[in-house]
């Protein structure tokens, strides 16, 4: 046996394992193993000879993502604020089986605000077997190793079920208490994070009850751009949570948040360390994993990074246009082939900032989604387009084409709501319910209206920022929207069908997340539709 076999050994212990895990064998995340007959002390004398602990980070905020290929392909990522020696991950099967080891690239950024260094560590996990169940250890030298378990995607047309929100923040206390004037304290309590609450942890455990093959995560994840602490709260971020995305993917898009000043030429350093995601053309060293594309089963899911377009002035810098046109010129690309792939059914868009919503006194909707996204996304017939942004929940009718305004208002192709044919239209879904302290269910226009971002006036002097110049309009693509409810996830569960050219459904419920521990309530349920493209 290798050192490594003899780790993977020392902390997989069968009987202990399944029966941790239940019939499944997976889906559960547990640590080193104890309780069992033949379990090991909790230090592994192979990986932790004489570690100094002032100079051996632990492993920390470990998570996956997939590759191009979700079948094949799944990146273990963790982190720490110190180097670490030999990285690596070693991969078994659920029977205790160990196949192999894996070392882990090494990134890093600095932190421009608190000069911090923070180190990633990324094992790309290839050729593995299609809807295979894998056991994993992350682990570097002197380290106490971690275990979890994941599920890689199907291959060709099969059922499995994906869920989604964004605008999560973090559960934790993070933001200084700012006393009433004439008043001093000498070491004022922290009191809240930026944009965070209690149910940041509570939609995590929302997503851990359905058990997703993988979770889109709509963009501003934590919110750290605001923080006086930007590196501790993406760790607050992580430790909430690693709990789910430790055990299934949880693949990202870029929100304005995202954007923190400093931290690279336009301000995504921290997001393009933290995550490694499939790579796609037209990127630089500047942009990379800014969009990505991967396929799982017969769906197709997008990732884009709306700050290239968008009018609105909402991040750290205002860095519209970073890509200078490359983004867009990919996503055509991108769509051209997948809507000629008889393989693929489904075209699934998962982005931050939103071309629909029925929020007042809020972000509102982009004109610039409109201009550049939108035509694409109707030339090319995608299906669905999950955002985040506007921190509520609502949907709209499938829309296809444009009004002559000079809003572009996006028309409706059906107004049904129970099912809906995607082959008529585009389906968008705002789901920014994933637990800011800032939700914006209740500022809904009774009837439904829209405030559209048209354009940015001059910088103010004082904050440097550009501010939106709105239109307000009719909004006939309206079709739901959940006022009563603040935070909650939707969940999409694809039925392939079993016709060649017949139908293939996605079976959609919106949860509302209703208490501690992620007690869900379903809002509704509807069933999108649209014929297989193997006829």
């Amino acid at each position: 046996m290798t050192d490594d076999e003899k780790i993977f050994a020392r902390h997989f212990d069968r009987r202990g394992f399944l029966a941790a895990a239940g019939a499944t064998g997976v889906a559960l995340s547990v640590g080193p193993l104890v309780g069992t007959a033949d379990a090991q002390p909790a230090t592994d004398a192979l990986t932790s000879p004489g570690a100094d602990p002032t100079t051996t980070p632990p492993v920390e905020g470990l998570h996956l993502q997939f590759g191009a290929d979700a079948a094949s392909e799944v990146v273990v990522s963790w982190h720490a604020l110190q180097p670490a020696r030999n990285p690596r991950v070693l991969v078994g099967r659920p029977d205790g089986r160990y196949e192999r080891s894996v070392p882990a690239k090494t990134v890093s950024y600095t932190d421009a605000k608190s000069g911090q260094v923070v180190y990633a560590f990324h094992a790309p996990l290839r050729d593995l077997r299609p809807n295979g169940e894998y056991v994993y250890v992350a682990l570097h030298d002197g380290a106490e190793p971690a275990l979890a378990t994941f599920r890689t995607a199907p291959r060709g047309r099969a059922a499995f079920t994906f869920t989604s929100f964004g605008d999560q923040g973090t559960p934790t206390l993070g933001k200084r208490f700012v006393p009433p004037a004439g008043v001093t304290l000498p070491n004022p309590p922290l009191v809240n994070d930026n944009l965070g609450s209690p149910a940041a942890g509570d939609t995590t455990a929302g997503v851990e009850r359905v058990q997703p093959l993988f979770h889109l995560f709509n963009g501003d994840l934590c919110y750290a751009n605001l923080a006086t602490d930007r590196v501790r709260t993406w760790w607050d971020f992580w430790t909430n949570n690693s709990r789910s995305a430790r055990n299934r993917p949880w693949m990202p898009a870029a929100g304005n948040h995202e954007n923190e000043l400093g931290n690279g030429p336009i301000g995504y350093a921290a997001y393009q360390t933290y995550f490694s995601v499939p790579p796609a053309a037209g990127q630089t060293d500047v942009t990379r994993g800014l969009w990505y594309s991967f396929t799982v089963g017969s769906v197709r899911v997008i990732s884009l990074a709306n700050d290239d377009i968008c009018y609105q002035d909402g991040g750290n810098s205002y860095v519209r246009g970073y890509s200078q046109g490359a983004q867009k010129a990919w996503l055509e690309k991108e769509l051209a082939t997948a809507r000629a792939d008889r393989e693929v059914d489904w075209v699934v868009v998962c982005m931050h900032q939103v071309a629909v919503s029925t929020a007042d006194r809020f972000n509102g909707a982009d004109l610039a989604i409109r201009e550049e996204w939108v035509p694409l996304f109707d030339r090319y017939g995608v299906d669905l387009v999950v955002c985040g942004h506007e921190h509520h929940y609502e949907r709209s009718h499938p829309i296809r084409g444009a009004a002559a305004t000079p809003t572009r208002t996006p028309l409706p192709a059906a107004t049904r709501t129970d099912v809906v044919d995607t082959g008529k239209g585009t389906v968008h879904m705002v789901l920014g319910g994933g637990g800011t302290s800032a939700p914006s269910n209740q500022l809904f226009f009774t009837p439904p209206r829209c405030r559209v971002i048209t354009a940015v006036g001059d910088p103010d002097p004082a904050t440097g920022k550009r501010p939106p110049v709105y239109v307000t309009e009719d909004a006939p693509w309206s079709a739901v929207r959940d006022a009563a409810n603040s935070y909650g996830f939707a969940a999409f569960t694809v039925d392939p069908g079993t016709r060649r050219g017949g139908v293939t459904t996605m079976r959609v419920t919106y949860y509302d997340v209703v208490g501690t521990g992620g007690e869900l309530k379903p809002f509704e349920t509807f069933t999108l539709r649209r014929p297989r493209s193997d006829a």
